[in-house]
């Protein structure tokens, strides 16, 4: 691969750095240039690591920045590739190699080359092609190995007895067969960056960081780097919303105390008197959609907005399918709720009858138990993608919530542009109450910290 000075090199990463969304300016450029310097190479981990401390600001981008990373600074002159000519064999020294905790990265290489490669890949690797059908297959390679079954052997021959000790393998086990996974993975993204180029494959190879990937396309370990930025995005967002309160406290000018401060300024009212405003906090009911189709989405959101609930007096969670029940016993304060809570939800608390999702049966069972919840104070969020499976939206039961909440605002995990396609209810909606997109966790952090009342 035809490679770039290092300095011109960094500054084209730092540009597909913000492609990406990971924000660097000119001083963090600089250190990230002295770390290269000082680091070098040799080490790709110490290299990662110190490039990271340079560049990233943000939780969740740390997993894009290292495919970055590799595909830049360490895919120099790849060797050419060699398949094994015992597929048996590799896989038996494999398990071998997991089982002693030893580095994978060379077996990931020649497992790539045996069972990775399509399109005539093979036979152009280690030189550049052009070649549009060729390319190199993580996926292909895995699933010719059988992970799951290679993780089952692991455990069982790493000794230890007892159901504790069982439970700690599997767990070790898993981890190590993911390290390989990951490994196979930065192979094959340099392969192809080889065959493709590196600027190609940054663009079009490269996964997402989890503040940026969608909600409805997000696989289960997306869903699980998502849960880990729960706490630390909501305290940002609960810091934010604390200043805003306080600012708000700010009242109208009081008049006559204006007027007779401004005795000591000639009558000219200098320095105005505010009404101080009664401290209060506002009450918050989420109206959640929890259907397969959205889960994802109403699971995270759900985790933030009970994150946040030390900023309101009162949170209520209601959940739903085809019909709604109220589900905040489902939380407990200080505690993240466990993952697939929302399936749990389905099987257990009443939120469906048939399976598919009614919002006009939704909001008019709302209105008939539960309209007590909300107030002059309560701001209500709904989250769900408005698609009715062609059903009545039932505006006048939504109309009704609005009339009697301070705020109603709708969180919809689809893209805008599919708002008004198939069986949407989502542009109807949009003419009663404010409907907002949020794909994905910036999207939603965003939203959220923009109209959280104070």
């Amino acid at each position: 691969m035809n490679r770039a000075p290092t300095t011109s090199r960094l500054v084209d990463f730092v540009t597909l750095l913000r492609e990406h969304n990971i924000h660097a300016g000119p001083s963090e450029t600089i250190d990230a240039a002295a770390a290269l310097v000082a680091l070098g190479p040799a080490d790709p981990a110490i290299l990662r690591s110190g490039l990271a401390a340079c560049l990233l600001r943000r939780n969740g981008q740390r997993k894009t920045f290292d495919q970055l990373v590799d595909l830049y600074f360490l895919g120099a002159e790849l060797p050419p590739a060699v398949p094994s000519e015992n597929a048996d064999s590799l896989r038996e020294r494999l398990i071998a190699t997991l089982i002693q905790g030893e580095d994978t990265a060379e077996l990931a290489r020649e497992a790539l080359n045996t069972f990775g490669a399509y399109g005539g890949a093979g036979e152009s690797a280690g030189r550049v092609t052009q070649a549009s059908g060729a390319g190199w297959s993580s996926y292909l390679t895995m699933k010719s190995l059988r992970p799951d079954e290679i993780s089952e052997e692991v455990a069982q021959t790493m000794g230890g007895t007892g159901q504790f000790d069982t439970a700690v393998r599997t767990i070790e086990a898993r981890r190590r067969v993911d390290q390989f996974r990951t490994a196979v993975q930065t192979e094959a993204r340099l392969r192809s960056a080889e065959l493709r180029g590196t600027d190609y494959i940054a663009r079009r190879g490269v996964e997402t960081s989890a503040d940026r990937t969608d909600f409805l396309g997000a696989r289960e370990q997306d869903l699980a780097e998502m849960r880990r930025l729960v706490h630390p995005l909501a305290r940002k967002l609960a810091t934010r919303l604390a200043v805003r309160r306080k600012k708000a406290v700010r009242g109208q000018i009081d008049l006559r105390r204006t007027l007779r401060r401004s005795m000591a300024t000639g009558g000219v009212p200098v320095d105005p008197v505010l009404r101080a405003r009664k401290r209060g906090r506002p009450d918050l009911v989420v109206l959640a959609d929890v259907s397969g189709s959205v889960s994802g989405f109403a699971e995270f959101t759900l985790q933030l907005v009970q994150a946040l609930q030390d900023q309101f007096s009162k949170v209520r969670s209601f959940g739903f399918v085809d019909t709604c029940a109220e589900i905040t016993h489902y939380f407990t304060p200080g505690e993240p709720p466990p993952p697939g809570f929302a399936q749990n939800i389905v099987r257990e608390g009443g939120v469906a009858r048939f399976g598919s999702s009614n919002y006009g049966e939704v909001l008019q069972g709302f209105v008939d138990h539960y309209l007590d919840a909300v107030g002059p104070r309560t701001c209500v969020l709904i989250l769900g993608d408005a698609r009715t499976n062609r059903t009545d939206p039932n505006l006048e039961a939504l109309q009704a919530i609005t009339e009697r909440a301070k705020a109603v605002y709708w969180l919809n995990p689809e893209p805008s542009r599919s708002w008004s396609t198939g069986d949407s209810a989502a542009q109807d909606y949009t003419d009663i109450v404010t409907m907002h997109e949020c794909r994905n966790v910036a999207q939603l952090a965003e939203v959220i910290g923009r109209l959280l009342p104070a």
